[in-house]
């Protein structure tokens, strides 16, 4: 049972197994695929979704009042032994930690949302909810939906996305592929198992802040020092900086409040109940979002192959925590493909939206359902780099190998300026 719990799934190999041709399928036969009023949003209904996270949030708040009481109340007024207590304590605050970072990446996830005008047909609204969730974990609204934007733009595209752009061999200083031995990709790529477990853990752990401030899975065209806080940074247009400092005072004034309250509550109290949870949301951000992009059976394009439906089905639906995270992530990674399709239908219409482009996607619709935690070791430790070359590349592994290859026709058809 363990064993299938980390196994790759049947999708996944099934996928491996077949050389790769880029889908034929025009954007005209998705959309007349895809019925017209599931692009209907409706405010009165979005405000329920946002009205319900924001409960949630708010009980399992005022539940975690309750750990440190009731703990030391199993001790002092029942007589049970310290290490009841304790065992008590501790796994309350962990079930209050898994259950809070859930439910307020569900806020960051219908921030996403209301960027992409989804939680209302009228602007404001969707920009007072996107500003108000996202400023309350940190995020910098305005900011990251100028990226954002950009990148469903040219999603897997090697010369313009914007994020989780790999690497390239001439990057890692990696002799050409006809001259590289396997002592070359030992020297230069392999390392110790606890030192990929501390690089893994940084990136869930902070690598949401160290990319909003650095770049670093970013664009290799954008210059040093480009980041999501400076309004003159290389990621924006002039019409986007009066949001960038917009988000720079909202994430201000709510550190603000957080320091306040820290020095009310006591810093102990403020890891438990804001801190950790919040180190966690970024944990699950980072995952959704780095595996929906990243993957060794999934190819990234140059120019002269992408096109934006192509883009867009180059990505990877898959059901993370399963009902949980349909219900508190809003379909974000149970129904990714279809958001990158058509990022103007509402989440709660997605899951159809998905029914209706499998069937016209067919073979060319990606779904895994290994375990999250699994694929997100597997693509962590497999998807290193890509070739400088080549129309349609996959990640390389620390051997220099792909774990997917090229149909012998996939490049014939010219597909310059002919694809939609």
């Amino acid at each position: 049972m363990l064993s299938n719990l980390f196994a790759d799934s049947p999708e996944y190999n099934a996928r491996k197994a077949k050389p790769f041709t880029p889908t034929k399928v025009a954007i005209a036969d998705l959309h007349a695929a895809v019925p017209k009023h599931l692009f209907e949003k409706d405010t009165f209904k979005g405000l329920l979704y946002v009205a319900r996270d924001v409960i949630c949030a708010v009980i399992i708040y005022k539940l975690g009042w309750f750990i440190e009481p009731i703990s030391h109340s199993l001790v002092a007024h029942y007589g049970l032994p310290q290490i009841v207590g304790t065992v008590f304590k501790w796994s309350a605050w962990a079930t209050y930690w898994f259950c809070q970072s859930v439910a307020l990446a569900g806020w960051w996830c219908m921030a996403h949302e209301a960027g992409h005008g989804n939680v209302s047909p009228h602007k404001w609204v969707n920009h007072l909810i996107g500003f108000s969730l996202h400023t309350f974990v940190l995020a910098p609204y305005f900011a990251w939906r100028a990226s954002h934007h950009a990148h469903h733009k040219a999603t897997t595209s090697i010369e313009r996305d914007e994020n989780y752009v790999p690497r390239t061999r001439k990057d890692y200083g990696l002799p050409s592929e006809s001259q590289a031995t396997g002592r070359d990709y030992h020297e230069i790529l392999e390392e110790t198992p606890i030192y990929t477990l501390g690089r893994l853990l940084i990136m869930q752990l902070v690598g949401w802040q160290i990319y909003l401030m650095t770049d670093i899975s970013g664009s290799p065209r954008h210059p040093a020092g480009t980041n999501h806080l400076f309004p003159s940074s290389a990621l924006f247009k002039p019409k986007d900086r009066p949001g960038v400092i917009a988000s720079n005072l909202g994430i201000s004034f709510m550190a603000s409040v957080l320091y306040l309250w820290s020095r009310q509550v006591g810093t102990s109290t403020f890891i438990k109940m804001y801190f950790i949870p919040y180190i966690l949301v970024n944990h699950w951000i980072v995952m959704l979002t780095y595996l929906h992009h990243s993957d060794p059976t999934v190819p990234m394009l140059r120019q002269n192959q992408w096109s934006f439906v192509r883009g867009a089905v180059n990505t990877v639906d898959r059901p993370l925590l399963g009902v949980l995270g349909r219900f508190f992530f809003h379909n974000v990674s149970h129904d990714h493909i279809s958001h990158h399709l058509f990022s103007s239908i509402p989440f709660y219409n997605q899951p159809i939206s998905t029914a209706a482009i499998k069937k016209v996607l067919k073979d060319d619709y990606n779904y895994d359902s290994t375990n999250t935690f699994r694929a997100l070791y597997r693509t962590f430790t497999q998807c290193i780099f890509i070739e400088d070359d080549g129309d349609i590349v996959f990640y390389k592994n620390r051997e220099g190998q792909a774990a997917r290859e090229l149909a012998k026709d996939a490049l014939d058809r010219p597909t310059k300026g002919k694809l939609s």
